[in-house]
């Protein structure tokens, strides 16, 4: 078992090794070099906070990031409070569709405010022709919209968790005691809960600071970290490596700094309670169980309102940019008409990079999970570290990395693979390790002591047991990757472009109504399979995200 513990390991250190640490160093290295001569230098982070833009850039973003934190934060709670001990009407529905909008497409929300609240967007067009002056949805204002309706799932889901596991025993004593359930909710069960919100919390940021879909469709004239490192990178006329190398540490030192002072918060504190069964609802009045209710169906309808209105939008004509009110075909007529490879190149590559994700993930979230040793700690680590790190960043690595020979991968699909898999598999570990936790190893046991090689038990009785885990694994990479576009933008070439490139590329464009299309049929791609398997976990209680 030790054998094949090491061997696992290893393999998944070296892996990591060279295809997350390698091409990060040389990012790294990139901003630590004169142009030209190769010369050590930290000239280029001087020439980055000498300059006003590149400051704005850092500081706009980290207000994005820091404000969509506490937006999410703030719908999140409430919400995750009433799911986990309100008795709402059609409860597990809700659930379900509150987890839809981490599973979609992020920019695709962004451009879903264009078309609405827009300088020609359709409410905004209505409200002016009756004399209502709507101000700008550009800039901080809608991307912190966008972040905080699509993001906040990822708090609700773990705090969910963290309210009913609380001990009611504590609860019951702070309202003996004469605390208010308000005074309750604030000073006991919200610091039970903390370690849920802020891990919740921490994903947010992160996924908001790095974001390059959002602040490309909303900021306008602002400038933005994930944007300006691109247009650094890949821009035409002022290309600047160096720049985007000092641009892309600054932003992994921003989600390295935050996560670090969360690991100190969280160390110094305890939170365990002696739960052992799930609270039960509150008894609230009839008044208050309509309020609740209104809260949360009304806070999931407009965090789903943007995706809906796309895919309406999408089936109305446009002429040029204009949008006129008569039902049509004509937007997928034209997306398709050119070319049906961007939609085959999505499919190809989710599904390719799901496979890779899980297979490689499955093992690593078992030893993660089962045998903990100083190895595997580094290993849990390295394989958490693809969170923190921007898509854009880790493309302009492996560009860095495997430009040449002797492993040169630039141009093909193999580099998008390979971008995928290491962006996604801290899911893939999660997915699996959450389920080997679940699993008596007293089974393992006995198959080795029968003679079974450790590998052989793995394979024929460990993983048929992971299998629901490994199901969700395959189905959360798959729409993820088919939503991605910050490393797809770098790493793509005209035989492997996307989905979602072939939607950036309109939006950048003069046709709105090609991009709604293609909006939609990636609204339906990513939310169809998580819809089925949502409804196939109701029965367990549970969601996939």
């Amino acid at each position: 078992m030790k054998q094949f513990r090491l061997s696992i390991t290893a393999i998944a250190l070296v892996l990591l090794a060279i295809f997350l640490l390698y091409p990060l160093a040389l990012v790294l290295d990139a901003s630590l070099r004169i142009e030209g001569s190769g010369g050590i230098t930290l000239a280029n982070y001087a020439k980055i906070f000498s300059s006003t833009y590149y400051t704005n850039s850092v500081v706009n973003s980290l207000i994005a990031a820091v404000l969509a934190t506490l937006c999410a934060t703030a719908l999140a709670v409430p919400l995750a409070f009433c799911l986990a001990r309100v008795q709402l009407p059609g409860r597990s529905l809700l659930l379900t569709l509150a987890s839809l909008p981490l599973g979609l497409p992020s920019f695709v929300a962004a451009y879903a405010l264009v078309l609405l609240f827009g300088h020609a967007g359709v409410v905004t067009t209505a409200l002016r022709g009756i004399g209502i002056p709507i101000g700008s949805i550009y800039g901080m204002p809608g991307i912190v919209i966008v972040f905080a309706l699509t993001l906040y799932p990822y708090v609700l889901m773990p705090t969910i968790a963290g309210f009913k596991a609380i001990d009611i025993s504590v609860e019951e004593a702070a309202r003996n005691l004469g605390g208010s359930r308000f005074y309750v909710f604030r000073t006991v069960l919200l610091p039970v809960v903390a370690p849920a919100v802020l891990a919740g919390a921490l994903l947010v940021f992160i996924e908001a600071l790095e974001n390059f879909g959002v602040p490309a469709v909303l900021a306008e004239d602002k400038p933005f970290l994930a944007v300006d490192i691109f247009k650094l990178f890949a821009g035409e006329a002022d290309s600047n490596p160096a720049a985007a190398g000092a641009l892309s540490v600054l932003l992994i030192a921003g989600t390295s700094v935050v996560l670090m002072i969360q690991r100190r918060y969280l160390g110094k504190r305890r939170f365990t309670t002696n739960a052992r069964s799930v609270p039960p609802p509150l008894p609230l009045s009839r008044g208050w169980r309509i309020a609740a209710a209104a809260y949360c169906w009304g806070m999931v309808a407009i965090a789903l309102l943007p995706f809906a209105a796309v895919l309406m939008i999408s089936f109305l004509h446009f002429r040029g940019p204009v949008l006129h009110w008569q039902a049509s075909l004509g937007n997928y007529s034209e997306l398709l008409a050119g070319s049906y490879q961007p939609l085959y190149n999505t499919l190809i590559l989710a599904t390719v990079t799901a496979a890779v994700a899980t297979v490689i993930g499955a093992p690593i979230g078992y030893v993660v999970a089962r045998h903990r040793s100083r190895l595997t700690g580094v290993l849990d680590m390295v394989g958490m570290v693809p969170f923190a790190v921007s898509g854009t960043v880790l493309g302009i690595g492996l560009i860095l990395a495997f430009n040449d020979r002797p492993l040169m991968l630039t141009g093909g699909w193999l580099i998008l693979v390979i971008a995928y898999v290491v962006r996604k598999l801290p899911f893939a570990i999660r997915s699996s390790s959450a389920i080997v936790h679940q699993i008596d190893p007293s089974l393992e046991e006995a198959s080795i002591n029968l003679g079974v090689s450790p590998m052989r038990t793995f394979a024929t009785l460990t993983v048929p047991l992971m299998m629901s885990g490994l199901v969700g694994s395959v189905i959360l990479v798959w729409i993820t990757v088919a939503s991605e576009l910050s490393s797809t933008i770098v790493l793509y070439t005209s035989k492997w472009s996307t989905m979602t490139v072939r939607m950036y590329q309109t939006l950048e464009g003069t046709a709105p109504g090609t991009a709604t299309a293609a909006a939609a049929i990636l609204i339906l791609f990513t939310a169809v399979p998580l819809l089925l398997v949502n409804r196939r976990l109701r029965r367990q209680d549970g969601t996939l995200l």
